[in-house]
C-alpha cells in the first residue's frame, strides 16, 4: 500500500488531524470519533444478536462510547470461538456499529495471552497448536555436566533442535565449541586437564500452546486463523468500521523466560557474520571479559527475532487491510526487562501504535508510561494506547480521573477502558463501567466527554516537545542480565544494580515537572544528527530537539552510542550520568575505548570512585558540559536519585527550559507543537497544591481550553525576558485533579 494512502485510512480511522487543528466547537463537542472504545468482554454466557444490539446503543447514547474492542472470555462462552455462528454475531455488531457510527478494534484472541487463538481464560483449547503443534513457542534448555580432566566423557543427548554445545573451564574461563563433535545425537569428548563445565543447549517444546513468536511462519499461521478470518467475512468493514486490531500480553517471559527458536544461528549468522554458539555460556554464565557483548549480541538478537516476528508481522498485515495494529507486553513495569519482553521500546519499533495496560494487583505501570510513549515518538508513531482499570476493583472516581490524567500527561493518548461485560452478573476483573452500575453510571457521560475533548486536542500528528533526553539503558540491562535468575523469570530474573533509569526519569516527571523522551540506543545512533548544542531527532511526523542528555546509571554501553554522546558534548551539548559510568562496551573489543572515551568526557577514570557531590568535570570552548551526580561509583551499586542534585544538574547544563515550575509546584504536562502552533496540557495530581505558577519558553498568546466544560477563553499571561530569552508566565488556579489545555494561536 502507498505510504499516503496508508496514513489517510489511519487519519480516517482515528480521527488524526493531520491537517487542520480542532476548533473550539469541536473541543466542546467532540465528535463521536474521539469518543473512547472500551474493551468488550462477551463473557461466560450465550451471546446473541438482539442483545449485542441493544447493548451497544445504551453503551453510546448512556455512557458515549464511541466503539468497542469485543473480547471473547470464558469458559462457558457461545457460540464457539471463530465458528460460523460466532462470526453470525459477530457480523450483526458490525452492522449495529456501522449504523450507530461505531467503531471496532478486532481483539485476535479468546481471552488472552494472543498467540494460541483460544487458551488460558477461554474454554482451554488452542485452535493453533491444535492444527501447528510444531509452529509452539520454543524454549532453551542447558544440560551441565562438571568434568575433571583429563578423562573421556560420552552422553546421549535427549530430543530437542542442538543448539550448541560448549565446555568452559571453570578457572580460565576458556570455551571449547563441541557443536560439531555430536554425532546422531551422541556426544563423545576427550577433557584436558583441568575443571570444566560441559553444556548442552537444546531448542525443546515449551509445551504452551501459543505460536513461536520468534518465527514468522508460524505467527502468519495464527494470523490465517484470527485476523484473516475476520476478513474473509467482512472486509468492507474493514478501514471503516474495524480500525485496527488488538493483541493481549505476548512476551519473552513464556517459556520459563528461555523463549527461543530453532533457526536461532542461522539467522545470528546471516545478520552478524559469526557464529552465536561459542558465546552461548554467557546467557547463564560469566565468561569473562566477552561476557557483556555476548549478552547483548544473543539478548539482543532474540528481541529483533520477536520485534519482527509478532509485533511487526501484525503491523504488515493490518497495514495491508487498511487498519492499525495495537497490544501491549506484560509485567512492562519490570525495571529489567531482557527476560519479560526483551527490549520493552524496541517491542514497539514496527507496531503502528505502542501499548501498555494499567490493572491492578501493585503493578506501577505508570513509571514506565513514558517508556512506551517515548518509543512511538523514537519511531515516529502518532498513537499511544494503554488498556487500563482492569481489576482494580470499584475504584473511585478520583483515582479514575487520576490515572488518565497522569497517562496523558507522560504521551499516553489512546486511552481503552477494561471496562464492560456483556453478563454484569459475573464480572471477574472490575471495575464495570457501564450504565448499569450504579457506582459508575451517573458520571461515566461526564467523564467520557472530558476523554473526549483530550483525545481531540492529543490524538493527532503534533510533534511532543522536551529539552532532556534519557538514553534507555538497554545495553547495560542485556549486559547484566542472565538466564534463569533468583527472581524468577515473571519477574525479571536478576536485579540489574547500575540499573536507575526509571528512578530518573520519575524524578523527572512526577517532582521536577521536567518532561523529557527516553532515546533508544539505536535511534539515537541512526536518528539523531548532533547541531551545536543540540541533538536533533530527525523524524517527520515527531522531530524534538534536545538540549540535555541523561546518561542513567550504565555499566555497559554500546560504542557507537558513546560516541554519539561525545560529539554531542564537543559541539557544546550537556550530559548528566546520574548513577554508575560504563567501563564495558556492547560490542566486542571495546572496552578499554568506552572507559578512555568516558574518562575524556568527564575527566574521571570509570572505574575510580566519584566525590560525594556532583561536579562539573568538563567544560569545552563551545560551552558544553559533563556532569556527574553524587555518589556515582562502581563500589556503590545502588543510587538513589537526588532530586535536588538533579535540580542543580539540570539548572547548570540550560538555563531556561522548555517549562517550569517553582520548586515543588510542579503539575504534571506535556506540551506538543505543530507549524508554530503550542499545545500544552497541564493535569494537577498533588493534594497539597491549588495553584502553579508556570514560565513558559517563548513569546506565546495564549488561551485557556477547559476540558472538563468545553470552555475556551483568553489565558492571562506577562511576558518577558530570562538572560536574554523570551518567556510567557501564566498563573494556574488548578484545584487537585483538574486539568486545563493552554493552547498558543
Amino acid at each position: 500500500m502507498k505510504p499516503t494512502l496508508f496514513l489517510a485510512l489511519i487519519c480516517g480511522a482515528f480521527a488524526l488531524h493531520s491537517i487542520a487543528a480542532p476548533s473550539p466547537k469541536e473541543f466542546a463537542e467532540p465528535p463521536q470519533s474521539f469518543w473512547p472504545r472500551p474493551l468488550w468482554f462477551w463473557n461466560d454466557a450465550a451471546v446473541t444478536a438482539p442483545t449485542v444490539r441493544e447493548q451497544m446503543l445504551l453503551a453510546r447514547d448512556r455512557c458515549k462510547y464511541g466503539g468497542f474492542g469485543i473480547l471473547p472470555f470464558g469458559r462457558k462462552f457461545a457460540p464457539a470461538y471463530l465458528s460460523e455462528d460466532y462470526f453470525s454475531v459477530y457480523g450483526a455488531a458490525l452492522d449495529q456499529a456501522k449504523a450507530l457510527g461505531l467503531t471496532l478494534s478486532l481483539y485476535d484472541e479468546y481471552g488472552f495471552p494472543s498467540g494460541s487463538a483460544g487458551s488460558q481464560n477461554s474454554s482451554d483449547t488452542s485452535l493453533f497448536a491444535r492444527r501447528w503443534p510444531d509452529l509452539t513457542i520454543r524454549r532453551l534448555d542447558k544440560l551441565e555436566w562438571l568434568l575433571n580432566g583429563p578423562r573421556s566423557f560420552e552422553t546421549n543427548l535427549p530430543p530437542g533442535r542442538l543448539a550448541a554445545v560448549v565446555a568452559m573451564n571453570t578457572t580460565t574461563l576458556e570455551r571449547v565449541d563441541l557443536t560439531r563433535r555430536v554425532t546422531d545425537r551422541k556426544l563423545d569428548w576427550q577433557a584436558p586437564a583441568g575443571t570444566w563445565r560441559l553444556m548442552a543447549f537444546l531448542s525443546v517444546n515449551a509445551g504452551e500452546p501459543i505460536c513461536d513468536y520468534l518465527d514468522p511462519d508460524a505467527v502468519d499461521h495464527f494470523i490465517e486463523i484470527t485476523h484473516q478470518a475476520y476478513y474473509d467475512r467482512f472486509a468492507k468493514h474493514f478501514g471503516t468500521t474495524i480500525t485496527s486490531s488488538f493483541f493481549d500480553e505476548p512476551t519473552l517471559y513464556r517459556a520459563e523466560g528461555r523463549t527461543w527458536t530453532d533457526k536461532f544461528n542461522e539467522k545470528f549468522e546471516a545478520r552478524y557474520g559469526f557464529d552465536p554458539r561459542p558465546y552461548y555460556p554467557a546467557l547463564w554464565y560469566d565468561i569473562g571479559p566477552d561476557t557483556q557483548a555476548a549478552r547483548n549480541f544473543l539478548f539482543g538478537f532474540r528481541t529483533e527475532l520477536y520485534a519482527t516476528g509478532f509485533p511487526k508481522r501484525i503491523q504488515d498485515w493490518c497495514a495491508a487491510h487498511g487498519i492499525q495494529a495495537t497490544g501491549h507486553q506484560d509485567q512492562e513495569e519490570i525495571v529489567n526487562p531482557v527476560s519479560v519482553s526483551g527490549d520493552l521500546m524496541k517491542c514497539f519499533q514496527h507496531q503502528g501504535i505502542p501499548g501498555i495496560d494499567k490493572i491492578g494487583g501493585d503493578r506501577p505501570a505508570e513509571r514506565f508510561y513514558k517508556v512506551i510513549s517515548s518509543a512511538a515518538y523514537n519511531w515516529d508513531h502518532t498513537l499511544v494506547m494503554s488498556e487500563t482499570y482492569g481489576a482494580m476493583g470499584d475504584i473511585s472516581w478520583d483515582e479514575i480521573y487520576k490515572v488518565a490524567m497522569e497517562q496523558y500527561t507522560k504521551g499516553i493518548n489512546l486511552l481503552i477502558a477494561h471496562a464492560v461485560w456483556y453478563d454484569d452478573k459475573h464480572v471477574i476483573f472490575k471495575p464495570e463501567l457501564s450504565w448499569r452500575h450504579p457506582l459508575y453510571a451517573p458520571r461515566l457521560p461526564e467523564f467520557n466527554t472530558w476523554l473526549a475533548r483530550v483525545n481531540v486536542m492529543l490524538q493527532n500528528d503534533d510533534a511532543h516537545v522536551a529539552d532532556i533526553a534519557v538514553l534507555y539503558p538497554i545495553a547495560t540491562l542485556q549486559g547484566s542480565h542472565r538466564l534463569d535468575g533468583p527472581l524468577g523469570f515473571y519477574q525479571g530474573g536478576v536485579t540489574v544494580p547500575e540499573a536507575d533509569y526509571v528512578d530518573v526519569g520519575e524524578a523527572l516527571s512526577t517532582s521536577l515537572g521536567r518532561d523529557f523522551t527516553y532515546l533508544h540506543p539505536e535511534v539515537l545512533e541512526d536518528r539523531c544528527r548532533v547541531r551545536g548544542g543540540s541533538l536533533e531527532l530527525t523524524n517527520r511526523i515527531n522531530p524534538e530537539q534536545f538540549r540535555v542528555l541523561i546518561l542513567p546509571g550504565h555499566k555497559t554501553i554500546r560504542w557507537a552510542t558513546l560516541r554519539k554522546i561525545q560529539e554531542f558534548v564537543d559541539q557544546g551539548g550537556n550530559v548528566i550520568a546520574s548513577g554508575e559510568l560504563p567501563t564495558k562496551s556492547a560490542e566486542f573489543g571495546h572496552d578499554a575505548d568506552v572507559q578512555k572515551a568516558v574518562e575524556a568526557m568527564f575527566g574521571r577514570d570509570p572505574r575510580s570512585n566519584m566525590p560525594k557531590d556532583g561536579y562539573v568535570s568538563r567544560k569545552n570552548p563551545r560551552g558544553g558540559s559533563a556532569i556527574v551526580l553524587g555518589s556515582a561509583s562502581p563500589t556503590q551499586k545502588t543510587n538513589p536519585i537526588d532530586n535536588a542534585a538533579l535540580r542543580r544538574a539540570l539548572d547548570s547544563a540550560l538555563p531556561q527550559y522548555d517549562v517550569t515550575f517553582e520548586p515543588d509546584h510542579a503539575l504534571r504536562y506535556i506540551h506538543k507543537v505543530r507549524d508554530g502552533r503550542h499545545v500544552y496540557f497541564f493535569a494537577n495530581l498533588d493534594p497539597r497544591l491549588k495553584e502553579s505558577a508556570v514560565t513558559l519558553r517563548g513569546d506565546h498568546k495564549l488561551a485557556r481550553w477547559d476540558p472538563h466544560t468545553g470552555t475556551t477563553a483568553p489565558a492571562e499571561a506577562t511576558h518577558a525576558k530570562e538572560m536574554g530569552i523570551d518567556v510567557t508566565r501564566v498563573h494556574l488556579q488548578l484545584p487537585h485533579l483538574t486539568s486545563v489545555f493552554l493552547v498558543g494561536e
